[in-house]
């Protein structure tokens, strides 16, 4: 069944069928494009979200980087992040393969409609016009023959009338002749206008008309069909990063089955374990014998020696919460007035001067004022010293051990640039045409007072670090020295002069092996490895294509929107999606 057959006098419901259609196309597209705005907007928040909680991404010196509730949690924030880009990427598909395509094909939809039913206007517009004419004639027709009648009648009556002259009556039977011959070519005229006006309307009505309303049926189940392929790629768009974000969920629910409470329990152990001992019992301090003083002694009040080690037991207590009670009258050592010297036994002691009571309240301030000044420093974070010693010693120690480490590993590199820069000078001077010699001291001269700075520094704390009771596990690295001719000679591991006299066998090697050295240097080093997940096309600029297994080198992490810098074997460097990858960085 079609519309050409069936629908046949249905023109204006045709017409209104295939425009509602087409509304609905419009409408859909719009609800699809609210969508992807709302998976935007949704994806935005995500990526706030990721970034508010992130802040410390970066901060490899914060205290709870290395638990394992902390890690876990960064995963989660990852996890959510590579989400956000999912949505993003339901919004960016939706909006390319449903909207823009279903746009574009509506356009096409609209044109062909209208052309459709331009032709079946003009079909009606000719079927008119037939009709039209063939009125025409039929009128014209109907008025010659009526005239022809009279006309006849006329030479009728004057044929009878005796009255009438042989003229008269010649004259009105040539009249009648003429008006039956004209109402004969009026009758043959609508004769041939009525022939063609059936043959038109025939031809508009079983032929034109059927084949029009046909392709209009025609683009009407089109549309739906397109219509039917934007519903499902609404559902196939969705389901396409179900797997990656299951997987996104799965590595949630992996970050929570990593945390380990007795791991976090041993690394805030390890991390603020000071070292000390357990205080001691308080031991009982008599100040009752302080007070019996000699006649002959000038002294009053708790004898200084006394006050003074009271302060120091004092200052050994240590509290595990830092805070301490005020200072009370009952923790003060306690004094009597002193009596007035006697004359008899000669001139007061030089300790007192004239007034003693002066003297016992100075000795009672020198012991007030330390305490009061231990409290200030109580509400004060101790001065950070180079040594480490504001620290406690378990503390000190691993602190001074990192620091003896990361020297090492700057003495080290700055050792391999020397020799770098050496071989380059021993090449430029068998072969001056490379390169002038000369320049490249300036570079070895900082080279080695860089050296120099570094093997101090790392004296220095290997020094502090044996003092705190550790051992420095850092080996001695090479050094160089001056020679006569004022060129440096690499030392070996125990400190001997290596053979710098004897060239190598060839110049050329020499220079090759440096030269390879620094092509290595000029492109970055790769921090991982990654494995493709998923194809990726890599059609955007500068994003680089990758098919699903692959290893890619990774040169730049993920900075929080979604993409991750790597490189193939054969040095092209591109972007690529990080949730489209398995990433493993070097620790």
């Amino acid at each position: 069944m079609d519309w050409g057959t069936e629908l046949w006098d249905r023109c204006d419901v045709i017409e209104k069928h295939t425009h509602s259609g087409l509304e609905l196309v419009e409408k859909y597209v719009k609800f699809v494009k609210e969508r992807t705005e709302i998976e935007q907007n949704y994806a935005k928040q995500l990526r706030n979200l990721f970034k508010k909680f992130n802040l410390k991404r970066n901060s490899k010196d914060e205290p709870d980087v290395r638990l394992t509730s902390y890690q876990s949690f960064m995963e989660v924030l990852n996890e959510t992040n590579d989400y956000a880009g999912q949505r993003e990427l339901v919004a960016e598909n939706m909006l390319m393969n449903i909207c823009a395509d279903l746009t574009k094909y509506l356009q096409e939809l609209k044109l062909e409609r209208k052309s459709y039913l331009m032709e079946a206007k003009k079909a009606q517009q000719t079927l008119e016009s037939t009709n039209k004419q063939l009125e025409s004639s039929k009128k014209r027709f109907e008025r010659e023959w009526r005239e022809a009648e009279r006309a006849s009648q006329n030479a009728d009556k004057t044929d009878q009338d005796n009255n009438a002259t042989k003229a008269d009556v010649e004259k009105a039977k040539q009249q009648a002749h003429m008006r039956a011959h004209v109402a004969e070519e009026c009758k043959n005229d609508y004769a041939a206008q009525l022939q063609n006006f059936n043959k038109e309307q025939k031809q508009f009505y079983f032929t034109d008309m059927p084949v029009i309303f046909n392709k209009m049926q025609e683009l009407d189940e089109r549309r739906m069909r397109k219509l039917a392929q934007g519903y499902i790629l609404y559902s196939d768009i969705e389901k396409q990063v179900m797997p990656i974000i299951g997987k996104c969920l799965d590595g949630i629910t992996k970050a929570g089955t990593n945390v380990n409470e007795k791991h976090d329990t041993m690394v805030v152990i390890e991390q603020n374990k000071s070292g000390f001992d357990r205080p001691g019992d308080v031991e009982f301090e008599d100040f009752s014998q302080g007070m019996n003083r000699t006649s002959s002694d000038g002294s009053v009040g708790t004898p200084k020696g006394s006050i003074d080690h009271t302060v120091k037991n004092r200052s050994k207590n240590f509290w595990i919460f830092s805070k301490k009670s005020k200072l009370s009258p009952s923790t003060l050592p306690p004094f009597s007035t002193p009596p007035a010297p006697s004359p008899i036994n000669g001139p007061p002691s030089p300790k007192f001067g004239r007034d003693p009571l002066s003297y016992c309240l100075k000795e009672i301030n020198k012991t007030v004022k330390p305490r009061i000044s231990s409290f200030r420093t109580l509400r004060r974070s101790p001065a950070v010293t180079e040594d480490f010693t504001h620290l406690p010693p378990e503390q000190r120690r691993k602190r001074l051990q990192e620091k003896l480490e990361e020297t090492g590993r700057r003495l080290q590199k700055e050792t391999d640039q020397s020799e770098a820069l050496e071989k380059m000078k021993g090449v430029y001077e068998k072969n001056p045409d490379l390169g002038d010699a000369g320049s490249l001291v300036p570079q070895i001269n900082h080279t080695n007072l860089n050296i120099e700075r570094l093997r101090q520094e790392l004296n220095k704390y290997e020094t502090w670090l044996a003092d705190a009771g550790g051992r420095g596990d850092t080996p001695r690295y090479k050094s160089h020295s001056f020679n006569n001719n004022d060129t440096h000679e690499p030392l070996s591991l125990d400190g001997a002069h290596s053979d710098g006299g004897t060239p190598d066998a060839s110049s050329h090697a020499i220079y090759a092996e440096f030269d390879d050295d620094f092509e290595d240097e000029e492109l970055a080093a790769p921090i991982g490895n990654c494995t493709a997940m998923y194809n990726f096309p890599g059609a955007s600029e500068g994003t680089i294509a990758m098919q699903e297994g692959e290893v890619l080198a990774v040169v730049e992490e993920d900075k929080g929107d979604g993409w991750t810098r790597v490189r193939r074997s054969n040095g092209d460097e591109g972007y690529i999606p990080t949730s489209y990858v398995s990433i493993s960085l070097h620790k």
